[in-house]
């Protein structure tokens, strides 16, 4: 029987493990049950592939997203494994196909939707073959504490009872103690190991921006860092989405949308034009990048806040799976967290979830207003400690200015309080920098001993007060849809001087001080050459071949390739990413770009 080392390096073309992996494999692969927390790119999809090839009988693989089976397929077959996937899209003759495919035992790993898996149809055609293991990726999914559940998972629990002795794992990249919790509950693994990787990304590169004109902040950093890359930009509203969209268009960069409300022919049809061609941008809601592939994702935005580390921490993972530089961009306004705050206030969801989730959106605050290391607080959330600062954070490249905003905050609360606590932002800062708005004078606010005091501050600069006196917690918004703010019990100890306040000083300067952040392969100008005609011939054979390009390599893979310039198909074997198969099929052609360019 081949090790997990063997299929490694003559399957995937690796040629060594990464992290945990080979003590996960280990495990599977001598039967037992886990529950594996590894970030994005860290590599899950080895735990469970490794271990169906090297076990007999067939790997069962549940997966969310039909787009996502099919390119795991793609990629599977491409590296010369038999694999397929059984969904609602194929044509009956076909499903049919791959179950007689199945049943002869010709197939080594096959993926599923949740919903199909637990069919008893389903069930009963699996009794019938040798499995060699089960594993429930994006195991997140079965927890209502986690950030996407999903329904159709709860009916994951029944298979350690149809599938005694098979070994199952359960996969994702994030999920905190409740989480953790719900998928052992859930699923039934109350025997399974734990493992748990490092959530650190150390290739991507954390920015927040606060404040207004988000838009073109982004296309700026955008144009600076990506004019040609792929990335995903997150809206938290169908309509900004559409919105957002439109725009980039009409200033140069081609975009796609995707959001629940689309046709199902339409979201699938821009799903698979953003993983299998480059220089686009999917703009979309969260609908979008559940299990995502595509390994070359260069940067991640955010255009308003997510509702928790948890997801922000998942959907920014979708850069740099490759393992090469990446950008996540977060940008929002006070109007961004009075709307979230808002909406966390009024659902209808049972008390202790309302408090848990506005719990975890104060620690997104918390780390969006945070004026130290993101990647420190970022995984402090997740109870990791790293001893010191990244180096590769806008706050840690360039620290910002603060000051003691303590007089400020008091004239601002008392302006909350003295205006009767229902008025919105936009009215207090007129009142502060004693402002015409006509409401003042009917109400008398403008005999208030606070009118005009303000004035030595500009708007911008009061906004960005209030917005962190918001992330603080020492105002709330009221759930009437007005949007008026009041004092929380946080505000007494600042109101009476017993607690001094610093807060982040903005002054709209940091972007233009902000030094380049690469986002693509570091190389020479000839190397750079080199590795742009590797990435127009893989182009060229994904075309032919009707994959995604990085099906055929990554770029880490290019990238090494034109660095280290092997001339023949043994050195070629050593460059990571090339196993036997691709070798075979791909070697030539890679070797003569290679040579032309000699």
């Amino acid at each position: 029987m081949s090790t997990p080392l063997d299929i490694l390096v003559s399957v995937f073309g690796y040629h060594a493990f990464r992290s945990q992996q080979a003590a996960i494999i280990d495990h599977v692969v001598g039967g037992g049950d886990a529950l594996v927390i590894m970030p994005t790119g860290g590599g899950k999809s080895l735990c469970y592939q490794v271990p169906a090839l090297v076990r007999g009988g067939v790997g069962v693989v549940v997966s969310p997203l039909i787009a996502l089976m099919d390119d795991q397929v793609a990629a599977l077959r491409e590296l010369g494994v038999a694999a397929a996937a059984l969904h609602s899209g194929l044509p009956a003759g076909e499903a049919a196909a791959i179950e007689r495919e199945l049943l002869a035992g010709r197939l080594k790993v096959v993926y599923m939707a949740p919903e199909r898996l637990v069919g008893e149809r389903t069930l009963e055609l699996l009794s019938r073959v040798p499995l060699a293991l089960i594993a429930i990726d994006e195991a997140h999914c079965v927890s209502q504490w986690g950030h996407d559940f999903r329904p159709e998972y709860l009916g994951l629990g029944v298979l350690g009872e149809r599938f005694p002795g098979v070994p199952r794992l359960a996969l994702t990249a994030t999920a905190d103690g409740p989480t953790q919790r719900d998928i052992v509950s859930r699923l039934r693994l109350a025997d399974a190991a734990l493992f748990t990787a490092s959530f650190d990304r150390p290739n991507i590169r954390y920015h927040i921006r606060q404040g207004e004109g988000l838009r073109e902040q982004l296309l700026a950093f955008l144009d600076a860092h990506h004019r040609t890359d792929s990335g995903i930009v997150y809206c938290p509203t169908r309509r900004r989405v559409e919105e957002t969209a439109e725009w980039l268009a009409r200033h140069g960069r081609p975009s796609l949308i995707y959001h629940a409300g689309l046709p199902a022919d339409t979201r699938t049809a821009n799903q698979r034009r953003f993983l299998r061609e480059d220089g686009l941008t999917m703009v979309a809601t969260v609908a979008f990048g559940m299990g995502i592939d595509k390994p070359d994702v260069r940067f991640v935005a955010h255009l308003g806040l997510p509702k928790n580390i948890e997801g922000y921490y998942q959907e920014t993972g979708r850069a740099g799976r490759d393992g090469l530089p990446a950008n996540a961009w977060l940008g929002y306004s006070l109007a961004d967290v009075v709307g979230t705050r808002q909406l966390l206030a009024a659902s209808d969801a049972p008390e202790e979830r309302r408090r848990v989730e506005q719990a975890k959106f104060s620690a997104l605050l918390g780390l969006a207003e945070s004026t130290g290391c993101r990647r420190q607080a970022l995984l402090a959330y997740f109870g990791e400690q790293l001893p010191a600062p990244c180096g590769n954070c806008d706050n840690c490249l360039d620290p910002p200015a603060t000051f003691d905003a303590t007089e400020a905050a008091q004239l601002a609360l008392s302006c909350v309080y003295r205006t009767g606590q229902r008025f919105g932002v936009g009215y207090l800062i007129e009142v502060l920098r004693g402002g015409d708005d006509p409401r003042i004078a009917s109400l008398g606010h403008d005999r208030l001993a606070l009118f005009g005091r303000g004035q030595e501050r500009s708007a911008a600069q009061w906004r960005s007060l209030f917005r962190q006196l918001a992330a603080r917690g020492l105002v709330s918004v009221d759930i009437d849809g007005h949007g008026g703010l009041r004092l929380t019990d946080a505000a007494r100890p600042v109101l009476r001087g017993e607690q001094r306040l610093h807060l982040r000083e903005e002054n709209g300067t940091r972007e233009r001080r902000r030094r380049k952040g690469g986002a693509t392969p570091v190389l020479a100008s000839a190397e750079q050459a080199l590795f742009e005609a590797l990435r127009a011939e893989r182009r060229r054979l994904a075309d032919a071949h009707g994959v995604p390009a990085y099906v055929i390599f990554h770029d880490a893979t290019l990238a090494q390739m034109a660095a280290e310039r092997p001339r023949t198909l043994a050195e070629l074997a050593q460059i990571n990413g090339v196993g036997a198969a691709k070798l075979e099929r791909y070697g030539a052609e890679f070797l003569a770009v290679i040579a032309r360019a000699e």
